[in-house]
């Protein structure tokens, strides 16, 4: 076992009066942070929560979120962290699954109550907050093996499984991060991406370790970003392509002040032009691969090598390993590809309650990431695939399997097969190509409605294609890159 300080109660202690979080008009420093978590701690006692209960969170980007995810800490909580675009159906089975006890969520969201079981306790949390104060049972030390999350990544094939991400995992993420972009006194990291994702929820790690500010913006807005850059003093940000071409698009022949010092880029790698843009703007762009499992980024390429490696994720954190395995189990030679496979204290122990895909993807502390790529003698990644078939858009990851079981729960479809398609707007969407039984008429509006109903929206194909039948090989495994040449060639569109 290894302990250290509950982050938050230490971080208040060494510096009670540095800001820890800026939002909208409202600002909080790591006392009042404390404060605030320790009241709400309380509360949540007040409904039956204690150490080691899995405590679902369905919240936006918001002050009160930031409060309500530390005071799970403090009690010792497991926060099972719901990503807020999802349909109640989707989020119905994320609740069984992770058999939490207790859901906090937005009174915008309760919609979500008519699908969960009623087992579980709910509570908005307006009602929350109005509770009565009780003393917590705070938990001064923390077990950096201890679960501290569970977020939930879809798979390939099947349902989601629940990440399991500790307390050390979250730590060595932020000491991984320091020791490869620096950190200076007077950084302060603007979010705008969403705290349910590991991108969000890691800013916030990093500014109780680091002491740290950020400034919280409940969606990505250009407008508001230019401005907190400059008024807040930003000095990071977290962004995915989208987001840095708007930036870029938004400052025409001005640059950002000098004390902005990087863009942190996931999501995939930025197109040449976009990187050439930020060059000319003087941005720095660290492009990183990384995912749920490794607690955000695990792989970082440095500025100064954005364009002679246009392409390339880099290479590994310091804390971190990183090889390309092949499908007999040989490491693979400079410029081989095959599996993206790493190790370090950053990766995840595990799926909840799923030890056979644990088995699956953790050997000897390596996490088999599913991803293809290979590794140039000079140690720089180079991606192929991610996942296989992932679709990345607008920095959400899209999994097609998903979208052909929703679709193939359709009556009249017997068969279904899904890509990503370029877009100007999210760099890629998904595309569906689909078998009707017998011949029946369907249309993609009711397809699309079909889909809304089980899918979250970003999910729902932008494009349907009615073919006789799929491209499949002789172990009927679906060939998408058969559709892909086809869309491409644009002689299967209907």
């Amino acid at each position: 076992m290894q302990v250290m300080p509950n982050f938050l109660i230490k971080r208040a202690f060494l510096t009670p009066d540095r800001t820890a979080v800026y939002f909208n008009n409202e600002e909080l420093s790591f006392k009042e942070l404390y404060e605030c978590a320790r009241k709400t701690a309380g509360q949540f006692q007040q409904f039956g929560l204690k150490k080691a209960d899995f405590a679902a969170v369905l919240l936006k980007n918001h002050l009160d979120t930031v409060v309500i995810l530390f005071a799970l800490q403090l009690l010792g909580a497991k926060a099972v962290i719901l990503n807020n675009r999802l349909t109640p159906a989707e989020l119905s089975w994320q609740l069984k699954d992770s058999h939490s006890a207790f859901l906090v969520l937005e009174s915008d969201f309760e919609a979500v109550l008519n699908e969960i079981p009623q087992s579980i306790k709910t509570i908005t949390k307006e009602k929350l907050f109005a509770a009565p104060i009780a003393e917590p049972a705070i938990q001064a030390e923390i077990d950096l093996n201890g679960v501290c999350t569970i977020m939930y990544t879809s798979g390939t094939t099947g349902n989601p499984k629940g990440v399991l991400q500790t307390y050390g995992n979250h730590w060595w993420s932020s000491i991984g991060s320091a020791l490869n972009l620096g950190f200076m006194e007077k950084d302060c990291w603007l979010c705008t991406v969403p705290l349910f994702h590991i991108s969000g929820y890691s800013i916030l790690m990093r500014s109780v370790i680091y002491g740290m500010p950020i400034v919280l913006h409940e969606r990505f807005d250009v407008n508001k970003t230019i401005e907190d850059i400059q008024a807040k003093k930003v000095t990071i940000m977290s962004v995915v392509s989208t987001m840095l071409s708007k930036i870029v698009d938004h400052l025409d022949h001005t640059s950002l002040p000098q004390h902005f010092r990087c863009m942190l880029l996931g999501g995939g790698p930025a197109p040449r032009p976009l990187l050439e843009a930020c060059v000319g703007k003087n941005i720095p762009v660290f492009q990183s691969y990384g995912m749920t499992e490794t607690a955000s980024q695990i792989v970082t390429l440095s500025p100064e090598y954005s364009l002679s490696r246009l392409g390339s994720a880099g290479k590994p954190l310091f804390p971190s390993q990183l090889k390309i395995v092949l499908e007999d189990g040989r490491e693979a030679i400079a410029g081989e590809a095959g599996e993206i496979v790493v190790k370090g204290p950053n990766v995840t122990a595990g799926y909840l309650f799923r030890p056979d895909a644990t088995k699956e993807k953790l050997k000897d502390g390596w996490l088999y990431t599913g991803d293809v790529g290979y590794v140039e003698e000079d140690g720089f990644l180079f991606v192929l695939d991610r996942r296989a078939d992932l679709i990345i858009s607008g920095g959400e990851n899209i999994y097609p399997a998903e979208i052909e079981a929703a679709l193939l729960g359709y009556e009249k479809i017997v068969d279904a097969g899904v890509i990503g398609i370029a877009d100007e707007v999210w760099g890629q969407v998904p595309a569906a190509f689909v078998v009707t039984k017998n011949g029946c008429a369907v249309t993609a509006e009711e397809l699309s409605q079909f889909c809304s109903e089980r899918l979250a929206k970003y999910k729902i194909p932008k494009e349907f294609v009615f073919v006789e039948k799929l491209p499949r090989n002789a172990a009927k495994k679906l060939l998408r890159r058969k559709l892909q040449e086809d869309w491409e060639k644009g002689g299967t569109r209907s």
